[in-house]
């Protein structure tokens, strides 16, 4: 690597609007998300299914495709 052109890596801690805070490492020494694993709907397993088969059924029907 050359020197002097890398920025500087530090400890860095993140907060979740959650409220779940954990350690990586980056050029910022704090960072705030709003989502984070512990509160994703796709990782908890909360995700609503529902509301992506009303969307096929809107595309379909906006365009003229049956379902057979």
């Amino acid at each position: 690597m050359k020197k002097g052109i890398h920025p500087e890596v530090h400890d860095c801690t993140v907060t979740c609007a959650c409220g779940e805070t954990f350690n990586v490492q980056s050029t910022k020494s704090e960072i705030n998300v709003e989502v984070c694993s512990k509160c994703h709907p796709f990782y908890t397993g909360k995700q609503n299914r529902a509301s992506r088969a009303g969307r096929v059924d809107k595309f379909n029907k906006k365009y003229g495709f049956e379902s057979k």
